[in-house]
């Protein structure tokens, strides 16, 4: 048996019609356009690249993109300040604060400075407290945009046993939550876990997020499962000439894929995901904030778009 590939590149551009379309409903009858601010602090590399991407997608999406880029000598008072100011911007939607931040910047101060309403990322702890409550919330964007796989591959998940290898509250925690919402029966299992490998075989659906490239083994997925790779890990790739490198999952893809029934690769699975559920947050805080309806069943929508091609 050979797994099914969840193909996140092409869910991810269907999302993002489907965000785009949204917008222009939302523009066309009530008049307001939906607007993201991002700020990067420090010149990492990474970061400048995902936050350049990142205002890409918004205006193509139809959004209004306010970047905001601080030099690393920024300190904290002044990072406040910005976001205080942001928070009270009735133009601006959602905030998302570029992590990681210089050293001397406090970064769970930080995010909670950031107006829950407004919180894009998911991450602060009103949010937490939301999503654990089965309130509304907004959700952070990667297990947000694995389950959107989850659904469109599995449609209803009610009983399945579902693994998730991974405790963070970037990934980890939401995931088991949303997992949860979903009628699935969850289990957080992490590297201390006794005996990860039989504990990985119970599950009908495996997530790893745990940040080490090829830890979950062939043997230890269940045949037929559906296997959704959060780790992005860089290795070095001699094939590729010398000081090359290549991103692999937490998954041995090639152990898995004979076994797994679904399964996401690296690159090109859950990655993709992350801004398109990006745009789709603040579409959905830009709603709630004015008491709109919120946006249609994106998971639905997309599904209906990569239907049509």
């Amino acid at each position: 048996m050979t797994a099914t590939i969840i193909d996140g590149k092409a869910f991810a551009s269907a999302l993002c019609k489907a965000v785009a379309q949204s917008v222009a409903e939302v523009k066309a009858s009530h008049g307001f356009t939906p607007g993201l601010a991002v700020v990067l602090v420090g010149e990492d590399p990474a970061s400048q690249v995902y936050v350049a991407s990142k205002g890409r997608e918004t205006i193509a999406a139809g959004m209004n993109s306010f970047e905001h880029k601080l030099p690393a000598e920024t300190s904290e008072a002044e990072l406040l300040a910005l976001v205080a100011g942001l928070n009270a911007d009735e133009a601006v939607d959602g905030i998302l604060v570029q992590l990681p931040l210089p050293k001397h910047i406090d970064t769970n101060r930080v995010l909670a400075a950031i107006s829950p309403d407004k919180d894009v990322d998911g991450l602060h702890v009103v949010n937490a407290g939301r999503l654990a409550t089965g309130q509304p919330s907004l959700v952070p964007c990667t297990p947000w945009g694995s389950m959107l796989l989850l659904k469109a591959t599995l449609g209803k998940m009610t009983g399945l046993e579902a693994v998730v290898v991974g405790r963070s509250n970037l990934v980890g925690r939401p995931l088991a939550q949303l997992l949860l919402a979903a009628d699935c029966t969850v289990t957080i299992a992490h590297s201390r876990t006794r005996d990860l490998a039989s504990v990985c075989r119970r599950a009908d659906i495996l997530v790893a997020a745990v940040g080490r490239p090829h830890m979950i083994r062939g043997e230890w997925v269940k045949p037929g499962a559906t296997v959704i790779d959060v780790g992005i890990n860089r290795i070095p790739a001699p094939e590729r000439g010398e000081g090359k490198t290549r991103l692999v999952g937490d998954v041995d893809f090639a152990e898995a894929k004979d076994v797994a029934g679904h399964i996401t690769p690296v690159p090109g699975g859950v990655g993709p995901m992350t801004i398109a559920s990006l745009l789709a947050n603040t579409l959905t805080a830009a709603t709630r904030r004015r008491g709109l309806p919120e946006p249609t069943d994106f998971a639905e929508a997309c599904a209906e778009l990569m239907r049509a091609g």
